[in-house]
C-alpha cells in the first residue's frame, strides 16, 4: 500500500505541474488609480462631470421624491448636452458644495443659485452670469417693515453664507443676536412661521415660490433696489477649472437660440427680461 500510495502521490503532482504550465496567464491586477487620474477633468468625455447643489431652493432646486428639479437642474442639463458633456447632479447641501467645488476633488461644478460676488472670486471660478436676482424681504402681512433698513431693530432669519446673510450682517452687525442664521432657507421660513423672526431675506424667486405655495399664511414681499443691488448667478468652479472655457460658449448658445427662455418660462410662467443679463455677460 504505501508503495502504490507513493506513485499515486508522483504521479499526481506530475498532473498538477503540467496544468501549471500550460494554464494562460491571468492579467495582472490592475494599479490603484491615484486621486488626480480618477478625477474627471473638462476633457474627460468618458467620466460625467459630478455637480453639486443645494436642492432647498424651489423653484430653482429642489427634491421631488428621490429627484433633483427646478430651474438651474433644466438650465444645467440645457447647457450641459449644449457643450457635449455627460454629468450627474447631487444633492449635497450649501456647505458641503461650497467646500466640495473648492477643493475640487469629488465635485466639478455647483449649480444652485450662487450669486457671483468678488469675495467669492477669491476661492472660485465662475461662468458666464446666467441668471437676474435680488434679495427681498418676507414678512408677514401687516408688518411694519417697509425697507431693509427697517430690519435693523427686528429678528431676522437667514441662509448662512449667502448673499442675504452679507447683506443683513452689514445692516445689522454681524454679531446681532437677532441676526439668526440657518443652514437652509427651508429652516429660515420656518423660523417666520414659528414667529422666531420678523422677516426672511432671501432671492426673490424663492421667496416668491414660498409666498405662491402658502397663500393661508398670509405673506408678502418687499422689494428694497436701494439696499438690495442686482446679483447675477454663475455655475460655481474650482479655481481655473478648465470647465469654464467649455461651457460659457454654451450658455451663450442656449440664451441666443431661445432655449433659456423656454426653460425661464417653464418655471416662471413669463419671459424673461434679458436686458440686463445680456450686459452683465458681456462684461465677462
Amino acid at each position: 500500500m504505501k508503495k502504490h500510495s507513493a506513485l499515486l502521490l508522483l504521479t499526481l503532482i506530475f498532473v498538477l505541474l503540467a496544468g501549471c504550465g500550460t494554464a494562460p496567464a491571468k492579467d495582472p491586477a490592475p494599479a490603484a488609480s491615484s486621486s488626480t487620474e480618477s478625477e474627471p477633468t473638462a476633457t474627460d468625455s468618458s467620466t460625467p462631470i459630478k455637480i453639486a447643489t443645494d436642492a432647498s431652493y424651489a423653484p430653482m432646486e429642489f427634491m421631488d421624491l428621490d429627484q433633483v428639479k427646478g430651474f438651474d437642474i433644466d438650465f444645467i442639463d440645457a447647457v450641459m448636452k449644449q457643450a457635449g458633456l455627460t454629468y450627474e447632479v447631487t444633492n449635497t447641501g450649501w456647505d458641503t458644495m461650497l467646500e466640495s467645488v473648492r477643493q475640487g476633488t469629488e465635485y466639478q461644478a455647483g449649480v444652485s443659485s450662487v450669486s457671483i460676488t468678488d469675495e467669492r472670486k477669491e476661492s472660485y471660478s465662475f461662468s458666464l452670469p446666467y441668471f437676474e436676482s435680488t434679495n427681498v424681504i418676507m414678512v408677514k402681512e401687516g408688518s411694519d417693515i417697509k425697507s431693509a433698513l427697517d430690519l435693523k431693530d427686528k429678528k431676522v432669519a437667514v441662509q448662512n453664507g449667502t448673499t442675504a446673510d452679507i447683506l443683513m450682517s452689514g445692516i445689522m452687525g454681524k454679531d446681532s443676536a437677532n441676526l439668526s442664521r440657518f443652514e437652509s432657507n427651508a429652516l429660515a421660513l420656518l423660523e417666520l412661521d414659528n414667529g422666531g423672526a420678523d422677516a426672511v431675506v432671501a432671492d426673490i424667486a424663492i421667496v416668491r415660490e414660498y409666498i405662491k405655495n402658502n397663500p393661508d399664511k398670509k405673506l408678502v414681499s418687499i422689494t428694497d433696489p436701494d439696499n438690495f443691488d442686482s446679483e447675477y448667478y454663475g455655475i460655481l468652479y474650482p479655481k481655473d477649472s478648465e470647465l469654464k472655457a467649455k461651457l460659457d460658449p454654451a450658455i451663450q448658445t442656449i440664451i441666443d437660440n431661445g432655449t433659456y427662455a423656454e426653460i425661464y418660462k417653464k418655471w416662471f410662467g413669463e419671459e424673461p427680461d434679458l436686458t440686463n443679463l445680456k450686459a452683465a455677460m458681456a462684461k465677462g
